[in-house]
């Protein structure tokens, strides 16, 4: 990871708070950037939020798994990845409330539908291999992640193939700028080389204070008692997951609510596609073999959030509890069952 001087629990709860303050601040700035570089090159903001924010939100998680997968801790980078999966949802479900009517009800088109399809079938093909085991070994490396990696790029072409198409038209859609919330005050003045050079610190600022963020947890983990099996799954995974969160709530924000969805989704992706790189740097044999329950409950739970999503956005007239909708209630309450069932198996 990084050296840094030896802390206290008091210490290295503040510096974590104060890691958090950066990477939500960055986060929040680069969501604004992103936005405006989308509108500048005529860019669909589903695509961006896939290809772009899920990539630079995630830096943090690539680090940290590839980090601990050279230290030979099987279970910090597979707590971590797919622990990250049903909190990144649920942050989906959080920045709900800062939208006009359910998120789910905005998208256009079957992009995020046919994101949240091959995510679950990722998350199935994952559980199936951590069940079953890798029967498989190529190199030491587990015939299960190799297919995780081929079935991701085909996602990720076919997703990339199909944003143009139109063949699914929903009706009785919303306004798609409902209540757009100003963005920080010279971006729209602000020259193209300009917004990707501030784009570029954003990122730069996500992975290192997220690196910070990922120490802190560690070393809390440690002083804690709680263990890194339980702080992997909760507290490591949502402080590699902060950069998400403060990026899609400024997402939705501004009103743009596909570019908040395609970045959680494909953040989700990202976290099953590092199962592959993290493979190859574990030498101890497949890191999907010999796996604990906790990895097994963050795969279901990971289906379950992503599969309540995916019926909020194929049933566009949903009822609203308060500012949120019904699918994103559910989402946190799954969020917070998956929370104590990590807890109980610890």
């Amino acid at each position: 990871m990084m050296q840094f001087p030896e802390t206290s629990l008091l210490q290295s709860l503040l510096l974590f708070a104060a890691s958090a303050a950066c990477v939500w601040i960055a986060g929040a700035r680069l969501a604004y950037l992103a936005d405006a570089l989308a509108d500048r090159f005529k860019l669909a903001k589903s695509l961006v939020g896939l290809l772009l924010l899920s990539l630079a939100t995630s830096l943090p998680e690539v680090a940290t798994t590839l980090s601990a997968a050279l230290q030979q801790s099987r279970d910090l980078v597979l707590n971590n990845l797919f622990g990250g999966i049903a909190l990144q949802t649920a942050i989906l479900a959080m920045a709900d409330f800062w939208a006009k009517g359910p998120i789910t009800n905005y998208p256009r088109k079957a992009n995020h539908a046919l994101e949240a399809t091959l995510l679950v079938l990722l998350l199935s093909v994952a559980l199936v291999v951590t069940n079953l085991g890798e029967t498989v070994v190529l190199a030491g490396v587990g015939l299960g992640s190799i297919c995780i990696a081929v079935i991701y790029v085909g996602a990720i072409w076919l997703l990339r193939r199909y944003n143009d198409s139109s063949d699914w038209v929903p009706v009785d859609l919303p306004d798609p700028e409902p209540l757009a919330f100003p963005a920080p005050t010279g971006i729209a003045q602000a020259r193209n080389d300009s917004l990707i050079w501030q784009a570029v610190a954003a990122c730069i600022a996500i992975l290192v204070f997220g690196l910070m963020l990922v120490l802190f947890a560690e070393r809390i983990a440690d002083k804690s008692g709680l263990g890194t099996g339980f702080i992997g799954v909760t507290l490591l995974a949502a402080a590699t997951s902060l950069p998400e969160l403060s990026t899609s709530i400024a997402a939705v924000r501004i009103g743009a609510y596909t570019m908040a969805i395609s970045n959680i989704f494909g953040s989700n992706l990202i976290m099953l596609v590092l199962v592959f790189p993290a493979d190859i740097l574990f030498r101890a044999g497949p890191i999907l073999q010999n796996t604990s329950r906790m990895v097994s409950l963050a795969l279901a739970f990971g289906i379950t959030v992503t599969a309540i999503y995916l019926i909020g956005l194929i049933v566009r007239r949903k009822p609203r509890m308060g500012r949120f909708g019904l699918d994103s209630i559910l989402v946190l309450f799954a969020f917070i069952a998956s929370l104590a069932a990590y807890y109980y198996v610890r």
